[in-house]
């Protein structure tokens, strides 16, 4: 199988254990091996190992990279026409990862990856849909998770602050989690800590505004620290949980909701949960599409979410 590797020496687990991660690097001779740090270095890499026909792109990094990835994929090929996706989490967050079942320090992922090469066999594979996020005069966005309110909130103050000290992975997370629940608890009024106000049609066509403390569309199965935080029973590939403001006893009932028992919740307490293919939401605020900030203005109107691929990863 016919393999290339892009990696990203700038996120937090490589910057960590560079020796360690560049040792294996350099034994995994007969492949192509890009460093690329940004999306246009991240472009460049993917169009040279398609030009290779590669049947299998290696990744080194964390969310953001595996999103800046994806999207440089959709740009350049057929969703079907992909080579297999490996990740080695070498993020500062590794979510993606992790839920696709990839274990391990990055060195030691990366030796496993290595091993592979050239054996013959059936690989494992993990099949996961991914976020198609559209909105008129912008460019569509791809990705695994799509937060607002609280999750936004807490991505702005880990790339400003937290990420500074050089945390990684379920220490970063906690932290993160614990300033953004502080906040909402202290019921701080700067819009650091704001929630979200969020228009949606409802049964019969009329718009709605309501004001949530956090808002999410998932295309995983578990989240950072193995969280599950929806309960939709639906057939269909999207997760998706909105927390209004001032949701009933939101204090004791946010830790059933992490710890994935949310299925006692009710929607007329300010819990709702469901699975769908896609829906549709006006806004004029900041949103985290896998850790990476953007901004939706309700002048273009909607912001579709609807789910694309599925993308298939190789996993070891």
């Amino acid at each position: 199988m016919r393999a290339g590797l892009i990696y990203n020496p700038l996120g937090g687990q490589f910057r960590k254990r560079d020796p360690d991660i560049r040792r294996v690097l350099a034994e995994m001779t007969g492949i192509t091996q890009i460093e690329a740090k940004d999306l246009s270095e991240f472009d460049r890499a993917v169009s040279q190992l398609l030009a290779e026909d590669i049947e299998w792109l290696i990744i080194i990094g964390g969310d953001g990279t595996l999103q800046g990835v994806i999207n440089c994929l959709f740009a350049q090929r057929s969703v079907e026409k992909w080579p297999l996706l490996t990740i080695v989490p070498g993020g500062t967050t590794n979510m993606i990862a992790l839920d696709l079942g990839m274990h391990g320090k990055p060195e030691q992922v990366l030796t496993r990856v290595k091993h592979s090469l050239g054996q013959s066999g059936q690989p494992a594979l993990v099949s996961r849909p991914v976020l198609r996020i559209e909105q008129a005069g912008v460019k569509n966005v791809y990705g695994m998770l799509f937060g607002l309110g609280l999750i936004a909130r807490g991505v702005r103050f880990s790339q400003s602050q937290v990420k500074q000290l050089g945390m990684t992975g379920n220490i970063f997370t906690l932290i993160i989690v614990l300033r953004s629940v502080i906040g909402t608890f202290l019921g701080r009024p700067q819009a650091e800590w704001a929630p979200v106000q969020i228009s949606r049609a409802d049964g019969k066509g009329a718009m709605q505004m309501e004001t949530y403390t956090f808002a999410l569309v998932s295309a995983l199965e578990r989240l950072l620290l193995g969280i599950r935080p929806y309960w939709g029973s639906e057939p269909a590939p999207l997760h998706t949980t909105f927390v209004r403001q001032n949701s009933k006893n939101f204090w004791t009932r946010i830790w059933l909701l992490v710890a994935g028992r949310g299925h006692g919740l009710k929607k007329a307490d300010g819990y709702e949960s469901y699975n769908t293919h896609s829906l549709e939401i006006w806004l004029d605020d900041e949103y985290i599409v896998d850790g990476e900030l953007f901004h939706a203005s309700s002048e273009h109107g909607p912001l579709r979410i609807s789910a694309d691929g599925p993308l298939l990863f190789r996993v070891l």
